[in-house]
């Protein structure tokens, strides 16, 4: 470089009238003469101006004094309660907050598919109880939908009210589709007070993953009030119940749809409102019920409660004077106990599903034998049969002084119809499926499972099936009519399976055999070269790819092979044979036929 030109000074002219159109954008009032925020005239300059600079000079929005920028959407993903990973989910339609997915549960109403409940997410988006579907749905697309089971509820309370009965009160009752009445007249003291016991109450249930709302009051109506109105715990003071359900609105006071509606027609909104009317007149005017409800919250008339009964124990038992120590000394007693037994079966209307033998020895060390039922049961020689196959396990020691039979487990048993008929009838498995688990056997049954990978196309469940339950008739005019299909069978002929699928495919070893589609010409398997003579295939099953994001790809080739000793074998093979991603083209034995 020549000296003349380092010394030559640059031209920033070019910057100097890009920094003077910078200036002019400045909302500097007294620089800018004539300028008023606001002034159209000004907005309108400001844009041309505006127009004509480069992309990379344009000022960001945020800096004109006003935006036209498209706002948020209105529902926002909240905060996240824990660092568990999320499934994927549209950012247009949420359908999960949190670590909660926005769920409903519907029940159809005349011609109306609505709301029956909805989860904490989905009420975070909007949704509510008595709300259609069809507008749920299309406020939130990716919303999941499942049908109301109101019989599954009422016997799920119906267990949480036995549950809290044998262990917190035994005074419980059900109040409603949703609420329980609890008394804790006498038992408060024992958990520490009113409002230890309460708040002990809400961390065991939502340990139980249920969502819990306690009031504790004089009267159950205005606990069950303040319960909906109230905070989380809410304990009223005593004899102040009256004051603390004065704001309420009158709906607390469990009345029938059509007072409050008239209610509301004559503009009465609170229990203060209902309280302040003239008693005559309200009687006359709403019925016997609404001053019966008022009476009950206000704690001027009783409301007996209706409690749930936990169901007893069954347990016979027998002492004895002398020690027994011998197989048929046991084996006369318990011709007299398992009678004794199963007629206080009967009258229970239950049927035992587990049942303990205990053995009292003189040293104190019990002998006890466990008897499990495939089905409820309350035979007697069924039982015996299964208690007398196993008396020589028993150790008497120094003697036996006791014999208890307690029933551990049991199920409702309701009394069977005796059949003339002389038709054949199907065996019952029952009693031989008993004497094979007594005898330390695993027994089970394999159930199909709606899954296109063979590994997850079934499961193993009880042996035995469970009894059909008795579905209400359809009306005439119902839409299930029109579907006369039979069930799918998931089992088709047509794609045929091993009697024996392994738990985890076993890989093979020195596979010969044509790409892309033909079966294989020998293989080796657990150390033996095995030769094929026939074959059939390929059925190509492919990946669940909306269960797993690794299956997107995945594809494996079914073979039905047959070796030179008879034996028949379920192989397949990773990939197509012409796509790298499909597969690494390796072999495995996954099942055997016959």
């Amino acid at each position: 470089m020549r000296p003349e030109q380092a010394a030559a000074e640059p031209d920033l002219s070019d910057l100097r009238a890009a920094a003077q159109a910078e200036k002019v954008l400045q909302c500097d009032a007294p620089r800018n003469s004539g300028w008023r925020p606001g002034a159209r005239w000004a907005r309108e300059d400001v844009k041309m101006q505006i127009a004509k600079l480069p992309h990379h000079q344009k000022p960001p929005m945020r800096l004109l004094g006003r935006s036209s920028e498209a706002s948020d959407p209105p529902f926002k993903a909240l905060q996240r309660r824990s660092h568990a990973p999320l499934p994927a989910r549209s950012a247009q339609s949420p359908a999960s907050i949190g670590n909660d997915i926005a769920l409903v549960t519907t029940r159809k109403t005349a011609a109306k598919v609505e709301i029956a409940a909805a989860s904490p997410a989905a009420q975070a988006l909007g949704i509510v109880a008595g709300m259609a579907l069809t507008q749920a749905r299309a406020q939130v697309p990716h919303l999941v939908v499942r049908d109301a089971d109101p019989q599954g509820d009422a016997a799920e309370l119906r267990q949480l009210a036995v549950f809290l009965a044998t262990r917190w009160t035994p005074t419980v009752s059900l109040s409603d589709a949703d609420g329980l009445f609890l008394d804790l007249t006498g038992v408060a003291h024992l958990h520490g007070g009113e409002r230890r016991m309460a708040e002990a109450l809400v961390r065991l249930l939502s340990r139980r993953k249920i969502q819990t709302r306690i009031a504790v009051a004089d009267t159950a109506g205005a606990a069950w009030a303040l319960a909906r109105h109230g905070d989380r715990v809410h304990i009223c003071a005593p004899r102040r119940h009256g004051e603390a359900l004065g704001p309420l609105p009158a709906a607390v006071l469990r009345l029938p749809d059509q007072t409050l509606s008239l209610f509301r027609r004559l503009g009465i909104a609170t229990v203060a409102d209902v309280v302040a009317l003239p008693r005559a007149p309200f009687t006359r005017r709403f019925g016997i019920e609404a001053a019966t409800r008022l009476d009950q919250a206000l704690g001027h008339a009783a409301e007996p409660l209706d409690p749930v009964v936990p169901p007893r124990s069954i347990h016979i038992a027998q002492s004895f004077a002398e020690p027994i120590a011998t197989a048929e000394a046991i084996d006369h007693w318990l011709g007299i106990l398992v009678p004794r037994l199963t007629e206080a079966l009967a009258r229970a209307g239950v049927g035992a599903r587990i049942l303990l033998l205990v053995a009292d020895r003189l040293d104190g060390r019990p002998q006890v034998i466990r008897l499990g039922f495939a089905r409820a049961s309350r035979d007697t020689a069924h039982i015996l049969r299964l208690i007398r196959r196993r008396i020589e396990t028993i150790d008497p020691g120094y003697g036996i002084d006791a014999l208890h039979l307690r029933v551990r487990l049991f199920e409702q048993l309701d009394s069977q119809p005796y059949d003339e008929g002389l038709e054949e009838r199907a065996a019952d498995l029952g009693p031989l499926i008993d004497m094979l688990v007594n005898r330390s056997l695993q027994v089970w049954r394999d159930m199909p499972v709606e899954s296109d990978v063979p590994e997850r196309s079934v499961r193993r469940c009880s042996p035995l099936p469970p009894i059909a339950r008795c579905d209400a008739p359809l009306k005439a005019n119902d839409v299930r009519w029109l579907d006369r299909r039979s069930t799918d069978d998931p089992w088709h002929p047509s794609r045929p399976r091993p009697a024996r699928l392994l738990r985890h495919p076993e890989r093979l070893d020195h596979v010969i055999a044509e790409l892309p589609d033909q079966p294989p010409l020998r293989f080796t398997w657990r150390g033996r070269s095995l030769r094929v003579v026939r074959a059939d295939g390929p059925e190509r099953i492919t990946g669940e790819w909306w269960k797993r994001t690794g299956e997107r790809e995945a594809i494996r080739d079914y073979f039905r092979v047959e070796v030179e000793d008879g034996r028949r074998f379920w192989l397949f093979r990773r990939g197509d044979g012409e796509r790298a991603e499909t597969g690494d083209l390796s072999w495995y034995l996954h099942g055997r036929f016959g």
